[in-house]
């Protein structure tokens, strides 16, 4: 067998690689049957896919779908701490996936890697961040010839991806994969809430019960981590910038409160806005000796990492496994975790397979459509259709046994009619 261009750590690995994929897949089935379906029906022959996700086995998984479709695929690390190099190894020799990923990586070797699965021309990208799309607008135009459209599957990308569209520099049809009912629920509050608490317990093995746990956005994510922390018997304390967010949160029960008066009382601080500087010089100044710093946005931008560094007379890399001690001249210490990165990927690792089962279920039927329809779609942002969404609902819901209701001819009629 040939294998795929590729440059990972070490194709030693990847044996361990499919057990490791083999494990996930279990927890897969909407999956598992999307796959079926392709393999039969060839919905992507002929096409070419690159990618930019997080290189772990539920992600090995959903490139296997679109293998089985017919596409061939490149794949880079959206996150160089989240890559797991067993599966890399798994992808490239396995799959015959063209992988260019290790943990670890820098941003050199990042960005290096995004360019060459471009270089692979593409038909479709799936996109994590908007990284894809931005490195071909700004970067390497050129290579947006031939791109027919993609998906993304992140808040903060997809963001990104309105301002360009607002600003009309976005030059593909592009579809919000994260706006879709399921993601938002399944993957942003429960996957998201799951996976960080996972993160922040492996990475300090601290007692959450009793403490002050700061959130920073109360969007679907931040009321995943609130409802998370909440249960583990953490004082939740969440700050917004959004009247209508945070008068929810209120609502539930939480307190409400700015980052200034946050900053001296919490223990823990979890980011999940989407932008920047949320923890800024003037609250790291205040904080308590030993309070935790954690992100869970998308970027490594949320917490002001020249800030922290310009306080710390020390730094301890690596006082624990994913975990730096930084200490201040008065002898406080607050410990980053991650890096500032994704805490639930750098330190756990990310979403439980069964919540990236129908993200990535989304994500297939959505390339699958993309594949029929990008002709009929401008440039600009798109949502994913509507039967899209309740078709992964539907599968998920038989894999778990659950039946529902459905309506009526009369009950129809009542909903689809004005008159009495």
């Amino acid at each position: 067998m040939t294998l795929p261009s590729h440059e990972v750590a070490d194709l030693g690995l990847s044996r361990a690689g499919v057990r490791r994929v083999a494990w996930a897949e279990r927890s897969m089935p909407v999956l598992r049957s999307v796959r079926a379906r392709f393999a039969e029906e060839q919905p992507l022959a002929g096409l070419r896919v690159a990618a930019c996700l997080h290189v772990t086995a539920e992600t090995a998984n959903l490139l296997r779908v679109l293998r089985a479709g017919g596409a061939r695929v490149w794949l880079a690390a959206s996150n160089p701490l989240s890559t797991q190099d067993d599966t890399a190894a798994a992808l490239v020799s396995e799959y015959g996936v063209a992988v260019y990923a290790w943990a670890g990586m820098d941003t050199a070797a990042y960005d290096r890697n995004l360019v060459t699965v471009l270089e692979s021309r593409p038909h479709l990208l799936l996109d994590d961040g908007c990284d894809l799309v931005n490195t071909a607008h700004v970067d390497r135009p050129e290579l947006l010839e031939g791109i027919l459209g993609g998906c993304e599957q992140t808040t903060t990308g997809v963001i990104r991806l309105r301002r360009m569209s607002a600003e009309g520099e976005l030059r593909l049809p592009m579809v919000a994969v994260n706006d879709t009912r399921t993601k938002r629920m399944f993957d942003n509050r429960y996957g998201t809430g799951q996976s960080t608490v996972d993160g922040v317990l492996r990475a300090t093995n601290t007692l959450l019960a009793g403490r002050t746990v700061v959130v920073a956005g109360f969007g679907y994510c931040g009321r995943g981590l609130a409802e998370r922390f909440r249960g583990m018997g953490s004082n939740v304390v969440v700050t917004e910038v959004d009247p209508v967010k945070a008068l929810d949160a209120v609502m539930q029960g939480y307190t409400v409160a700015t980052m200034d008066t946050a900053a001296p009382v919490g223990d823990v601080f979890v980011t999940a806005t989407g932008n920047r500087d949320v923890i800024r010089r003037e609250h790291l100044a205040v904080m308590r000796d030993g309070a935790i710093l954690a992100n869970s946005g998308h970027f490594d931008l949320e917490i002001d990492l020249n800030a922290l560094d310009a306080l710390s007379v020390a730094v301890d890399r690596g006082v624990r496994e994913q975990a730096d001690e930084y200490v201040f001249a008065d002898g406080r210490r607050l410990l980053l975790l991650s890096e500032g990165r994704l805490v639930n990927l750098g330190a756990a690792e990310g979403h439980p397979a069964a919540v990236m089962d129908m993200s990535f279920a989304v994500q297939a039927l959505t390339t699958e459509w993309l594949a029929k329809e990008h002709g009929a779609l401008e440039p600009g942002v798109a949502d994913v259709p509507e039967e899209i969404d309740n078709e992964v609902a539907r599968l998920e819901l038989a894999a778990l046994g659950v039946g529902i209701d459905t309506l009526t001819p009369d009950q129809e009629a009542y909903l689809n009619s004005w008159r009495p």
